[in-house]
């Protein structure tokens, strides 16, 4: 039941190329399992609970200020886990044989998980009771604030709560459009990858030396872009510059993996390979991607809710983070199965993901640009009416 093997060896026998994946998901399935609650803690407690948290007691004008520095901590954990990761691998090597090196690293990671979420409950708990309820730090009157009752949607109901509000609508498309989009030019990059490292252990080395320039980019991006061009040049701008850069990267590396074999001579002259050329470039890619998602994406989507009512943060923070999120890595894992299962291979259905890739990126770029429209307007709308009450207070 644990490990079903046999059935698994059936399945492999009978069943097209294309399908050797769900083969690999059913026969270590405990494992797949595993990797998806630990995807789901992202969007799940990270995402919801936290920026929900961070709304619920949170401006407008403070967010400009705030949110990008929210970040920070989180991205701190990269410069953690890339060094991490790396130290991990060299655990294997000094692991005698018959030992299985693996299980003691994942033991190893598994309890900085268990110390990391006591921590989180603790400082949840801390805040609380001691800032929360102190004066000098957050209004009272705020604090006190009666709010509605929770809504609970299915599945459903939140694709019709998405359908009937225009701007809930274009908020979700752009959660989707970036998982799609990050997903599609991440499974080529990791097959580029594997191809380039087929050892495990390099492997997770080149991966930790990753996360650990992943969060070294976007630290510097928080402190010194993020807040500066949401200050400076508004919103809508903000929000644009996450999927022109991951248009004009994702290009470039695509154009390195479809023409590699006529690219050998030019990039050889470089003193390099092709394949390598295409990792590298496919490493920037992802961290410039990553980088302006964490930096610029995130707190321009975290802004969108403050103009709503608690009804709809609620509601539609909970149909787009959780829904909307989970439907844009999913949905492009199942455009990349099905087009794997038609074309067999990675390589020839390469080009296929290219074209759909401009496609979600050009249909993200719309919905930014009529997203902005709205939101401008409802902060209008409610700078207006704190005017208004200002005015009437001092009469």
């Amino acid at each position: 039941l644990l490990h079903p093997t046999d059935a698994a060896d059936r399945l492999q026998a009978i069943l097209p190329q294309g399908l050797m994946g769900m083969v690999a998901i059913f026969r270590n399935w405990t494992y797949a399992l595993f990797y998806v609650l630990a995807e789901l803690w992202g969007s799940v407690m990270l995402s919801l609970m936290f920026w929900g948290f961070a709304n619920d007691i949170t401006r407008v004008g403070e967010a400009k200020r705030f949110y990008t520095l929210f970040g920070i901590g989180a991205n701190l954990a990269l410069l953690c886990s890339g060094p991490a990761i790396v130290l991990v691998s060299n655990i294997r090597r000094h692991v005698p044989e018959g030992i299985d090196a693996w299980g003691i690293s994942l033991n190893l990671l598994m309890s900085m998980v268990v110390v990391a979420g006591l921590v989180i409950m603790g400082t949840y708990w801390w805040i609380n009771r001691n800032v929360l309820t102190d004066p000098r730090f957050y209004a009272a009157g705020e604090q006190t604030k009666k709010k509605k009752d929770k809504p609970k949607l299915s599945m459903g109901e939140s694709f019709k709560y998405l359908a009937k509000s225009p701007y809930i609508l274009c908020l979700a498309i752009l959660v989707i459009a970036y998982g799609i989009s990050i997903n599609v030019i991440e499974v080529t990059w990791k097959s580029q990858l594997k191809l380039q490292y087929p050892n495990a252990n390099d492997y997770s080395t080149f991966m930790g030396y990753f996360s650990t320039c992943t969060g070294a980019v976007t630290v510097l991006m928080m402190l010194f872009v993020g807040g500066n061009v949401i200050r400076r040049f508004g919103w809508g701008t903000a929000a644009l510059i996450t999927p022109v850069v991951l248009l004009i990267t994702g290009a470039i590396f695509f154009v390195l993996v479809i023409f590699r074999d006529h690219l050998g001579g030019m990039i050889a002259a470089l003193g390099t390979t092709p394949l390598m050329l295409a990792v590298i470039v496919g490493m920037i890619q992802n961290i410039m991607s990553k980088s302006a998602k964490y930096s610029l994406f995130d707190p321009t989507k975290e802004m969108a809710y403050i103009p709503l009512d608690q009804e709809q943060k609620v509601k539609g923070k909970a149909a787009i983070d959780v829904v909307g999120a989970r439907l844009g890595k999913s949905g492009g894992s199942l455009v990349q199965q099905g087009l794997l299962v038609t074309f067999g291979s990675l390589a020839a259905m390469t080009p296929y993901l290219a074209i759909i890739l401009g496609a979600i990126v050009f249909a993200w770029i719309v919905a930014a640009k009529a997203l902005n429209k709205q939101f401008l307007s409802l902060t209008h709308k409610e700078s207006g009416k704190v005017e208004a009450t200002t005015a009437k207070a001092i009469s």
